[in-house]
């Protein structure tokens, strides 16, 4: 008996566990030779399991899907059983992820000091390594890596992916360089996304959460969910989401989703409770900014543009009903996380557990209908 079943299950946010040359492996002789090696330190006690081989036969799959997390997890680095995974866990589809991957190319320097040689170069191999991971199995939906610092050279790679096969982009939610995304120099990587029907994402782990570390200096003791100290606690939990915030109220106020109608987003891993407030800030701010930023004097309320282009993934914990209640039915995609520890070991009882008294057809957009549309 698969884990999920009974309806359809579109599952936004899973990850491949990358081992230590997975990037190395895909990328071009010049890239390599500058490519730093991975930083498993941030993993925790985790990174133990990297490279360990389990005989499967003695392990009740069915059972024990959701048990084993990270580089234990079954299908975590093989394509081949990942496709089987899919099988046992009973979901329709699933995107995939990197997980450390962008770390050796991406945020090693300060936004203003990046190499463009190995910013793109390890895209490129990303890109390659993804879609050949999600190759043996077409329910495996292949997300790339895009940064926006260079909007020219973000256009090659965004046409690379495309021929690739990947069906989304990862693109940082931070500035693009010394430009907002929403500036018209980034038109072009928007309207080339639009053409091609492809959303893009926005997921945790591309940027710094924006705590000050003082705050973490309170004399007590904490660890994270993967044994360390540094990854999300409680008050990175609190603001984790704000640079999505950030990112997208600059698309939808500065017009950019008006220009292109018909481009998507998701919000991934970011929680979405913060949403409901979001999208009456977002009027707010309209009606009381439009008399100094003209630009602001959009066709649609600014929530209409969020509500008819994105999509946010919540958290298991968070209160569903109350979400779909406040902000309607239409917003919310169910994600699992596989194999991270942070998705849980039973996403789907806590996700129904906070949906008393919500409707089938409301859960069927949640599980799937939500998702077919994000996706195209």
């Amino acid at each position: 008996m698969p884990y999920a079943e009974g309806r359809t299950f579109n599952d936004a946010d899973s990850h491949v566990m990358e081992t230590s040359d997975w990037l190395a492996t895909y990328a071009d002789p010049e890239i390599r030779k500058i490519l730093p090696q991975p930083d498993f330190a941030r993993t925790g006690r985790m990174a133990e399991a990297i490279g360990r081989k389990h005989d499967w036969s003695s392990i009740d799959l069915e059972q024990n899907i959701m048990q084993l997390k990270g580089w234990e997890a079954y299908g975590a680095s093989d394509p081949h059983e990942r496709s089987r995974a899919l099988d046992v866990l009973g979901f329709n589809c699933q995107l995939v992820f990197p997980s450390i991957a962008p770390g050796q190319f991406w945020g090693l320097f300060s936004q203003t000091h990046r190499d463009p040689q190995l910013l793109y170069g390890g895209s490129r191999a990303l890109n390659r390594a993804i879609t050949d991971f999600c190759s043996v199995d077409k329910r495996l939906l292949p997300v790339g890596f895009i940064p926006l610092d260079v909007p020219e050279l973000a256009e090659r790679e965004i046409e690379q992916a495309i021929k690739l096969g990947c069906r989304s982009v990862w693109i940082p939610a931070t500035a693009a360089g010394d430009k907002s995304p929403s500036h018209p120099a980034l038109d072009g990587v928007w309207a080339r996304l639009q053409e091609a029907n492809m959303p893009f994402m926005l997921h945790v782990g591309a940027g710094q959460f924006p705590v000050d570390a003082a705050y973490h200096n309170n004399g007590l003791k904490a660890t994270d969910f993967l044994g360390g100290g540094e990854n999300v606690r409680a008050k990175e939990f609190m603001l984790m989401h704000v640079p999505s915030e950030l990112f997208l109220s600059a698309l939808v106020l500065d017009g950019t989703l008006e220009r292109f109608p018909r481009l998507r987003g998701g919000c991934i891993e970011q929680a979405a409770m913060w949403v409901v407030p979001w999208l009456k800030r977002l009027d707010a701010a309209q009606e009381a900014f439009v008399r100094t930023e003209p630009s602001l004097a959009l066709p649609l309320r600014a929530s209409e543009y969020a509500r008819r282009q994105l999509r946010f993934t919540p958290f298991p914990t968070e209160p569903l009903s109350w979400m779909f209640e406040q902000a309607g039915a239409d917003l919310f995609l169910f994600s699992s996380d596989y194999p991270h520890i942070e998705g849980g070991r039973n996403p789907l009882k806590r996700f129904e557990s906070t949906m008393q008294g919500v409707s089938e057809e409301v859960k069927e957009r949640f599980y799937a209908a939500n998702f077919a549309e994000l996706m195209g």
